[in-house]
């Protein structure tokens, strides 16, 4: 059985983009997986942060794992910072990673542009989510295609620690979903949808209500042919309303394509909005019977001491490969 893992940042609630681009694969992934699913509120700190407003979306991010499906019996979920072993072992690797490759990353670049202040956490970051994934001997790491650079750059210094130390470390394989791993802004569709845009137009909270959802799916750009056609490049608005439809109901697109011949772009939108309202329901009702249980509880409790176990085990022996600490003579 290959072991995966994945991390979310609890920087505001997940969007439709977030659920159908990750966290409905990992549902099917975690029957036949070994699967660490962590909520990484220490790189959120990357940034500033309200306090308080972090810590809801840390459990409110936790109770949306388990109401999109992820079985506690099946999986692991808990949270970086009840976990050490994380931020030792960041520490570690940053020992193993050049100033020249974390100043290569896209995201560092774009995150700081501009910026007359920005934290030695955001610039090391990298080295930080390497540890978390390979902490847990991970084989797979599911992600979308812009943190595809990271990926690359946690093999590259778990190679370099193996080559140099110990072979310690497995080399993680990185794979992007198929179907819905870029669901795009429906305002700006050449642009990512994202829970930190600015537009609220953009994107489909897990939690909106299906009014919310339904005026947005609306008022999503599309373009005035009025035919149903997937085209990333001439109708991008309409391209991403059909891989949201087809990721909601398993249609595919050639038969949505299909299926909406002749019909105008009002009745694509509205039956749009009908299939995300019907698969997030079920997900929103989950979620406000554990957001505030004791049950939300318990899980992350026992998440953040198994996940200690496999973790702390892997980090003596990075500590040992590289001879820190002591040895106690017999």
């Amino acid at each position: 059985m290959k072991t995966i893992f994945s991390g979310i940042q609890p920087s505001g609630t997940l969007t439709l983009g977030n659920y159908l681009g990750a966290m409905k694969q990992f549902v099917t992934l975690q029957d036949d997986h070994q699967c660490y699913f962590c909520i990484v509120d220490e790189h959120a700190i990357t940034v500033p942060q309200d306090r308080l407003k972090l810590r809801n979306n840390i459990r409110s991010l936790a109770a949306l794992y388990l109401a999109a499906g992820i079985d506690p019996h099946k999986s692991t979920l808990f949270i970086q910072s009840e976990v050490s072993a994380h931020t030792q072992l960041g520490w570690i690797l940053q020992s193993q990673s050049y100033i020249g490759e974390l100043e290569r990353m896209t995201q560092f670049k774009e995150k700081s542009d501009g910026k007359a202040a920005v934290s030695a956490a955001l610039f090391t970051y990298p080295s930080l989510m390497a540890a978390d994934i390979l902490l847990y001997q991970t084989d797979i790491v599911p992600v979308g295609e812009d943190q595809t650079q990271h990926l690359e750059l946690t093999r590259d210094v778990a190679q370099r620690f193996n080559n140099r130390y110990n072979d310690i470390f497995t080399i993680p394989e990185i794979k992007i979903p198929k179907v819905g791993a870029r669901i795009m802004s429906l305002q700006e569709p050449t642009k990512k949808m994202s829970k930190s845009d600015e537009n609220e137009k953009g994107f489909i909270s897990m939690l909106d209500e299906p009014k919310k959802i339904e005026k947005k799916i609306k008022s999503a750009v599309t373009d005035s042919e009025g035919i149903v056609a997937f085209d990333k490049e001439k109708k991008p608005g309409i391209s991403n309303l059909l891989t949201i439809y087809s990721s909601c109901t398993g249609e595919s697109i050639k038969a949505l394509e299909k299926k909406y011949t002749g019909v105008g772009y009002g009745q694509f939108k509205q039956d749009v909005a009908n299939a995300v309202i019907q698969l997030l329901e079920p997900i929103q009702q989950r979620y406000h019977q554990l957001i505030d249980s004791d049950e939300l509880d318990l899980i992350l409790d026992q998440g953040a001491e198994k996940a200690s176990f496999t973790a702390n085990k892997m980090l003596q022996k990075a500590k040992k490969a590289m001879g820190l600490g002591r040895v106690r003579k017999k």
